[in-house]
């Protein structure tokens, strides 16, 4: 069964040797030249009897062409452009130990990668049969030859991945291309790869040995770009495909959550990350205490000055408060504990057809889970002297909104780049924001919160009309903190793993309603 990411490793490829993931640049000259470069070099090793001359492979005629290529490049037979003859190698003998190996298909493995550690040792008493040519060198491609489970898998060797530095030969069951550079070599693997699953059908022969014959490879249609593209193609594909196995992992590490946590998978994200099961805790962290104690003192400076108010001590969290284990490194905390703006709604406004100040409602925390200023109406600015500079609203502020059934408990995080008027903004009394010393932090609660979500929607209180978050419940909170440089590898790994999350939800959506 395929997967999103085999997907997308089929389309880069695809892209790639159709022309459309580089820009074709006058200066990379056209592919018809790399051609007579290579009919050179080929005559040349002719000439010099290391490889033998061989018959002409059929023109490749216009209703053969299986896509469009860019102008610059040019229709081959692969047979045309390797400097080394397409044939699978010999049958070897084998030793307990020498300083030859023997490539064979295990080595080409299933997992998509090279691993020379499966080969064996080569009886050197046969070595004579081995001409220099023979031996395998950096960046050939290799092609597995026969067989039903491993016909046409293809692979490129490295020498950087031969772990005894050995000279190695291929076995009968595989063939090597070669060609007259490392870049074109790397190209070629592209291709091929992306042929592999046209070449695991070409085999004949019977059930026993089925056989991927070199004139069939020989003759396989190759769309060959100027040498200057071939690198940057090599290069792109190379860079897309690392961000394709990073997307992988996550995904593998999504599925891991879900089955650790099974239900809503953001939630199980969002719980993982609350419970330090996402992160790795590291020594040099230090310890959430030393985080506690800073931002103590930050309240106190702003208390001095008159900023916030002095507010009542919570009673201290007991163990039967605490609704989960947490890292030795982590503490638990109120949330009160580690805001630096005092827990309330804001105030009732007064709005204007037009002005400089906007209000932030309800409505702007959207149930589709972002924020939109762009709902927010204008303040009546005759009445900014309400407002001191605190109460305007600031990057990455936390929103909680406060009253209402419908939307009571709904949490989330304002953006500057969010404000598409670029004007200032405060929050109405339907609306709570959270702001603690460190934009680190706010993000952090912001997941925190928003895992509390559920809850929150059920915490409020008063009549149906007019249901309530009050303040006192919000700063009662029992909020798990780690150490700072900790929380922003929550942060990071979250705000990678959810989107794919979202994405992952949509497509089984979306399969479900097929």
């Amino acid at each position: 069964m395929t997967t999103i990411c085999d997907d997308l490793r089929k389309a880069v490829l695809q892209a790639a040797i159709q022309g459309k993931l580089t820009q074709q640049l006058p200066e990379d000259g056209n592919a018809e030249d790399l051609y007579r470069e290579i009919q050179a070099e080929k005559q040349k090793l002719i000439k010099e009897g290391k490889i033998k001359k061989e018959n002409p492979l059929p023109a490749i005629a216009d209703d053969d062409i299986p896509f469009d290529i860019p102008e610059n490049w040019k229709w081959v037979c692969l047979g045309e452009i390797v400097t080394k003859p397409i044939k699978r190698g010999k049958s070897p003998h084998y030793a307990d130990i020498s300083n030859t190996l023997v490539f064979a298909q295990k080595c080409n493995t299933k997992a998509g990668y090279i691993d020379a550690g499966l080969a064996q040792y080569l009886d050197e008493s046969y070595l004579k049969n081995y001409p220099a040519s023979e031996f395998m060198n950096d960046f050939d491609v290799v092609i597995n030859s026969t067989g039903g489970g491993t016909l046409g898998r293809v692979g490129i060797y490295r020498d950087s991945g031969n772990p005894q530095k050995l000279p190695i030969v291929p076995d009968s069951h595989v063939t090597v291309i070669r060609s007259m550079n490392s870049t074109i070599q790397q190209y070629l693997y592209q291709v091929l790869k992306f042929m592999q699953p046209e070449l695991e059908t070409m085999g004949s022969g019977s059930t026993n040995q089925t056989e991927l014959r070199p004139d069939i490879i020989k003759a396989l249609y190759i769309p060959l770009p100027p040498l200057s593209e071939q690198k940057r193609i090599v290069a792109r594909v190379d860079e897309l495909m690392k961000r394709i196995d990073e997307m992988e992992k996550t995904e593998k590490d999504i599925t891991a959550l879900y089955d650790a946590f099974p239900g809503d998978m953001k939630a199980a994200l969002l719980q993982a990350a609350i419970q330090g099961k996402l992160t790795e805790q590291l020594a040099s962290d230090g310890d959430a205490e030393t985080l506690y104690a800073d931002i103590q003192k930050e309240k106190q400076r702003l208390i001095k000055e008159g900023k916030i108010k002095k507010e009542k001590p919570l009673p201290e969290i007991t163990e039967d408060d605490i609704p989960f284990d947490i890292p030795e490194k982590w503490k638990w905390v109120y949330l009160n504990d580690i805001v630096v703006k005092q827990i309330k709604r804001g105030k009732s406004p007064h709005y204007a057809n037009m002005s400089n100040t906007l209000v932030f409602a309800q409505k702007c925390n959207t149930k589709a889970g972002f924020i939109d200023t762009g709902l927010a109406q204008y303040l009546d600015e005759t009445y900014l002297e309400n407002y001191p500079a605190s109460e305007f609203m600031k990057d990455f502020d936390v929103v909680i909104n406060s009253t209402g059934g419908g939307t009571l408990g709904r949490v989330g995080i304002y953006r500057d780049s969010d404000n598409p008027r670029k004007l200032p903004i405060v929050p109405d009394s339907h609306v709570t924001v959270l702001r603690s010393m460190d934009s680190t932090i706010q993000q952090y609660l912001y997941h925190v919160m928003k895992f509390m979500q559920p809850e929150l929607e059920m915490m409020g209180s008063g009549s149906t009309n007019q249901t309530e978050l009050r303040p006192d419940t919000v700063k009662a909170l029992c909020i798990p903190l780690p150490p700072l440089a900790e929380q922003k590898r929550i942060v990071e790994k979250l705000d990678k793993l959810l989107p794919l999350c979202d994405a992952m939800n949509a497509e089984i959506a979306g399969g479900e309603s097929a």
